[in-house]
């Protein structure tokens, strides 16, 4: 397989093993060249990205301009905070606009789930879920499960947990459908008022002791909790969350086993868990930055590429 089987990458739920095998074989090739002196390739002189975020982001507007301007793509930022969108222009127009510049990609964070969708049915650049409210992220999950390959040699019957914010994370959904496609098991973690209900039907086991799920786990995946949440009640105190569900190193020390330990950022040290594990060995976060602008030049290479025929 030599290309993607899709024009846009929406979520996870629309691609194939196939896709996923692809973008990682590509973004080995990447990630050798963002290691060298020169970390610049040619690859997309001729494609305009327009990045298009109507919800607030630095790390993951941050790695995708990053991984545009590594294969030298003419890049656009547009924030919605200085445009018409303030003044009612609906999100069809906006895009239309831009399009109408000539702009081949469209890199799109909205706080409505399936927004990336209904666009791709009203226009024709290629466009990259870079966030749909509580939807699917699916680069996020792209570079994780790249992250643990990277790490354990294969995803393929590992045993990976997901703790925290469950109900609120497009995050976790996103992992869900993209280590299962890799033959992953996968168990979620956390309080009962922050796990969906009927999420078992997607094919996950629920656990709500965190010392029982890390004794299950090749891997923990720690998702932030939002203080935003607790004005609702999702729980106590962070205090109490943490006391429950934050990871320490005696926590760790006192496995059979190392548990490979992730996060997605940005890191709550002191409630997902203490200084000394997010800096430690057992934990890849800062692989997982790293591995985010390749992955995410393989995505955007392999999208132009049907644009393009590069």
């Amino acid at each position: 397989m030599s290309e993607l089987s899709v024009n846009h990458l929406l979520g996870i739920k629309y691609i194939q093993p196939k896709d996923i095998e692809l973008i990682f074989k590509t973004a080995d090739h990447f990630k050798e060249v963002i290691n060298r002196p020169i970390k610049k390739v040619p690859s997309l002189r001729d494609i305009t990205i327009a990045n298009l975020f109507f919800e607030n982001s630095t790390r993951t507007k941050l790695s995708f301009e990053l991984a545009e301007k590594r294969l030298s793509a003419d890049v656009v930022n547009f924030s919605a905070a200085q445009s018409s969108v303030k003044k009612g222009e609906t999100l069809i127009d906006t895009v239309n606009n831009i399009l109408s510049m000539k702009v081949d990609m469209v890199v799109m964070r909205h706080p409505n789930p399936g927004a990336g969708v209904f666009l791709s049915k009203h226009i024709g650049a290629s466009i990259i879920n870079a966030g749909d409210g509580a939807h699917e992220h699916p680069t996020q999950a792209l570079l994780d499960s790249y992250s643990i390959r990277e790490r354990l040699g294969e995803v393929t019957g590992k045993n990976v947990v997901i703790v925290g914010d469950i109900l609120h994370s497009r995050v976790a959904l996103s992992n869900i459908f993209a280590l299962q496609k890799q033959g992953a098991n996968v168990k979620i973690c956390g309080p009962k008022t922050l796990i969906p209900k009927h999420i078992e039907k997607l094919g996950v086991t629920v656990e709500t002791n965190l010392r029982k799920a890390l004794e299950w786990a090749d891997v923990a995946n720690m998702l932030r909790i939002q203080n935003e949440r607790l004005d609702i009640s999702y729980f106590p105190s962070t205090r109490e969350y943490t006391q429950q569900y934050g990871v320490t190193k005696d926590l760790l020390n006192s496995l059979d086993k190392e548990v490979v330990i992730m996060h997605p950022g940005p890191i709550n040290r002191g409630v997902e868990m203490t200084s000394e594990v997010a800096d430690s060995d057992q934990a890849i976060i800062l692989n997982q930055v790293e591995n985010g602008v390749a992955i995410r030049m393989a995505v955007i290479y392999l999208l132009a590429s049907k644009i393009k025929q590069l």
